[in-house]
């Protein structure tokens, strides 16, 4: 385990990297993907079908082609550069927020229509509805999907290691190359550290859950 203690910074920095790319990535995700969810359901067709458009196209397109189109195609068009960090965060929030905006809409079908209408009945606006009425009660319906979501967010942030962030993955490799007489050791260490960041994310959600439940 000599490569484990003389690189350990190095570790803790790559898994710093990752968490810190699907936290902000994930903070995204959850804002464009409640915006699309009721986009989706509101009154104003073309909004609907705007966002049905982008769920159908983001979701049934490849992690790996959205962060090509990204770092690939973005550059090349007259925009402000962003850095690698960035690109990585705009990449994984297009793709994840589709499938947000998804577990979102669930749980707002499962919101009996008698919520929303006499919200609408004492004079609240569709805004207010959503936020006041609707979506509390979605948000806790949604809860299980949108946990799911943001565990396969986490883990997708390992498709920027072939982008030129050095996050876990992309450490991992380097440190395989450079300690090829104990590669399996190196593959468990990191395995084990994304098994963590999972776990921590999965005991949030139940707990989060559980308190939830009890609160109706």
């Amino acid at each position: 385990m000599d490569w484990l203690a003389d690189g350990y910074g190095l570790v803790l920095r790559a898994f710093l990297l990752t968490i810190e790319l699907g936290v902000v990535a994930g903070v995204f995700s959850m804002l464009l993907g409640v915006l699309l969810a009721a986009a989706r359901v509101g009154p104003v067709a073309v909004l609907a079908k705007a966002a049905a458009t982008y769920v159908l196209v983001f979701r049934n397109t490849p992690l790996l082609m959205v962060f090509v189109f990204v770092f690939v195609a973005l550059p090349k068009v007259d925009i402000p550069q962003l850095s690698f960090f960035a690109k990585g965060v705009l990449a994984l929030t297009l793709y994840t927020s589709a499938f947000v905006c998804e577990a979102v809409r669930s749980g707002v079908n499962s919101v009996p229509l008698g919520q929303a209408e006499a919200a609408r009945a004492v004079g609240l606006t569709f805004g207010q509805t959503m936020q006041e009425v609707v979506l509390p009660q979605a948000m806790r319906a949604a809860l299980p999907p949108l946990a799911s979501v943001l565990i396969a967010l986490m883990k997708n942030t390992s498709v920027a290691a072939a982008f030129g962030l050095i996050e876990a993955t992309a450490r991992m490799r380097f440190f395989t190359n450079d300690n090829a007489d104990v590669r399996t050791v190196i593959f468990l260490v990191f395995a084990i550290g994304y098994v963590v960041i999972v776990e921590l994310m999965s005991a949030g959600a139940f707990t989060l859950e559980r308190r939830w439940r009890v609160a109706r």
